[in-house]
C-alpha cells in the first residue's frame, strides 16, 4: 500500500515537473518574440555577432607617419584657425586606405581625444546612402525610377498623404526626388527644421512624425512642375526614406543596414540620436561657434536648446541627414559603389552609371558634384558637423569631418577642399599599404 502511494506521489511529482517545465518553455518563448518583435518595431539589427569594424581596428598611432608630418601641421593649424574643437581624416588611394586619424577633442569636457574610432554626424552625405539603398530597391524589380508614389495606386498612396492640394505632386516620380527635381522649395522654410511650425500647424500634440512633414509639405502648392527645374530638398530625401519603409517592409535604417552596408562589410554605421546623453559609446560631442544663438526646442516643450542637441530634430531627418559614421567606413562605402575592381561593389556598374552621371542643371543621384573627368563629390553641414568627401580621377578619395560648425554654415565645406587640396601637396611620396586589411589584434 506505500508502495503504491509513493508511486503516485513520484507520478504527480514527475508531472508537475513536467507542466512546470512546459510553462517555463512558453513564457521564454513569448520573452524570445516579445524580443524580436520590438527589434523590429525599432528598426535595430542585432549587432553582438558582427565582426570589428574597420574604425575599432585602426589607431592613430598607425598614421603616424613622417612623410605626413606637414599634412597633419596644416590640419592643425586649419582647426586653430577655425576654432574646431575636433576632426577625423581618412584618405584612399585606389581603393586602399592609406591613412586615417582623429585631431584634438572628441569631447573636451570629458577628456576625451580625437581617434580613428570616433563617429560623426555625416549629415546630407547621408543622402548619398540612401540613392544607393533606392538603387537597390531598382535591381531587386521592387521599384521603378519612373514610379510616381504619390500617384493613384502607388507606393505613398496612403490615407495620410490624401490631403494634396497641388496635383502635380502626383507627377513626383522617384528620380525627381533623387535628383531634387520634385518641385518643393524653401519659400516657407524648410520643414524638417521646422517641426514646431509643422506641430502647430497640422494641430498635432506630439512631435511630428516623417508622415506628418510629409503630409504638412504636400497640402502646400509646389514651387515648379516636377521635372522641370532644381531646387535642393532634404524633403525629398526624407520621403525617398518612406519609399524604402514602405517597399521593404522593414525600418529605414534596418533595411540599409542589412542590403547596404553589411553586405560592404560596414558595421558602425547608425542613425543618430538627438542629445548628447543618447550618443553612441563611440560618438563625438558636438560644438557650435561660441555666438550661435538658442533656438525653441523641436519637442515643442518651449525650452531654448542649442540647435546640435534639441533644437533640431536631428532623428527625423532619416535618409536626408542622420547618419552617424567614421572616414574610414564612409571610404570602405565609397569603395563599394565606384565601379573599381579592388573591393566589390554592392550595386551594378549600371547603377553607378546613373548616379555619376546628369544633364546640364540636373543634380547626380545621392552626389552633390560629378563630372564626366570621374571626380565626384558630396557635402554635409549641420549645427555642429561639417564634412566633405571627394572622390578624384587620380584614384585619391579623401573625407574630413569636423565636431564644430562654422558660421560660414553650408559654405564651409569649399574651405575644408581648399585645406585639403594644400595639405596634400605637402606630402611627397604615401606608403604602399592598404590598412582596410587589417585584421584584430588575438
Amino acid at each position: 500500500m506505500k508502495r503504491r502511494k509513493r508511486a503516485g506521489h513520484l507520478k504527480i511529482f514527475t508531472t508537475s515537473l513536467i507542466i512546470i517545465a512546459f510553462i517555463t518553455m512558453v513564457i521564454a518563448t513569448r520573452v524570445i518574440f516579445a524580443n524580436a518583435s520590438n527589434n523590429a518595431d525599432s528598426g535595430e539589427v542585432a549587432e553582438d555577432e558582427f565582426p570589428l569594424a574597420i574604425n575599432h581596428l585602426l589607431t592613430n598611432d598607425l598614421s603616424d607617419l613622417p612623410e605626413a608630418e606637414k599634412l597633419d601641421a596644416q590640419i592643425e593649424k586649419f582647426m586653430r584657425e577655425w576654432r574646431i574643437k575636433g576632426a577625423s581624416i581618412a584618405i584612399m588611394k585606389d581603393e586602399k586606405l592609406i591613412y586615417t586619424k582623429g585631431y584634438g577633442w572628441a569631447d573636451e569636457e570629458d577628456s576625451v581625444r580625437t581617434d580613428v574610432r570616433h563617429i560623426f554626424r555625416i549629415a546630407s552625405l547621408s543622402k548619398l546612402i540612401t540613392a544607393t539603398t533606392i538603387m537597390t530597391l531598382v535591381e531587386d524589380n521592387l521599384i521603378k525610377l519612373s514610379s510616381r508614389p504619390f500617384a493613384k495606386g502607388g507606393i505613398l498612396d496612403l490615407p495620410l498623404f490624401n490631403n494634396i492640394k497641388d496635383k502635380r505632386v502626383r507627377d513626383i516620380t522617384i528620380e525627381d526626388l533623387l535628383r531634387h527635381r520634385g518641385g518643393f522649395t524653401l519659400r516657407g522654410g524648410d520643414p524638417l527644421f521646422n517641426t514646431p511650425l509643422v506641430r502647430s500647424r497640422m494641430h498635432l500634440d506630439s512631435v511630428p512624425g516623417p508622415d506628418d512633414v510629409i503630409a504638412y509639405s504636400i497640402s502646400h502648392k509646389l514651387g515648379f512642375t516636377p521635372g522641370k527645374g532644381t531646387r535642393y530638398s532634404n524633403l525629398g530625401y526624407l520621403i525617398l526614406s518612406r519609399i524604402i519603409e514602405v517597399v521593404s517592409g522593414m525600418k529605414y535604417e534596418q533595411y540599409v543596414k542589412e542590403r547596404v552596408l553589411l553586405p560592404a562589410g560596414i558595421y558602425d554605421m547608425h542613425q543618430a540620436k538627438n542629445f548628447y546623453e543618447e550618443k553612441f559609446p563611440n560618438e563625438v560631442r558636438y560644438y557650435e561657434p561660441d555666438n550661435e544663438e538658442l533656438v525653441e526646442a523641436y519637442d515643442g516643450s518651449g525650452s531654448m536648446r542649442p540647435r546640435c542637441y534639441g533644437g533640431n530634430n536631428i532623428e527625423g531627418l532619416m535618409g536626408a541627414g542622420a547618419w552617424v559614421a567614421s572616414p574610414s567606413e564612409l571610404l570602405l562605402f565609397v569603395a563599394s559603389i565606384d565601379g573599381k575592381p579592388n573591393v566589390p561593389d554592392i550595386i551594378s556598374k549600371k547603377s553607378i552609371n546613373m548616379m555619376t552621371s546628369c544633364p546640364p542643371q540636373v543634380l547626380p543621384m545621392g552626389w552633390a558634384k560629378v563630372n564626366a573627368n570621374g571626380d565626384w563629390s558630396r557635402t554635409g553641414t549641420l549645427s555642429g558637423t561639417s564634412a566633405l568627401l571627394k572622390y578624384q580621377r587620380d584614384g585619391y578619395s579623401w573625407v574630413l569631418i569636423t565636431n564644430t560648425s562654422s558660421w560660414k554654415g553650408a559654405r564651409f565645406p569649399r574651405h575644408i577642399d581648399a585645406l585639403f587640396n594644400k595639405a596634400m601637396q605637402r606630402v611627397i611620396v604615401w606608403p604602399e599599404r592598404n590598412l582596410f586589411d587589417t585584421k584584430p589584434l588575438l
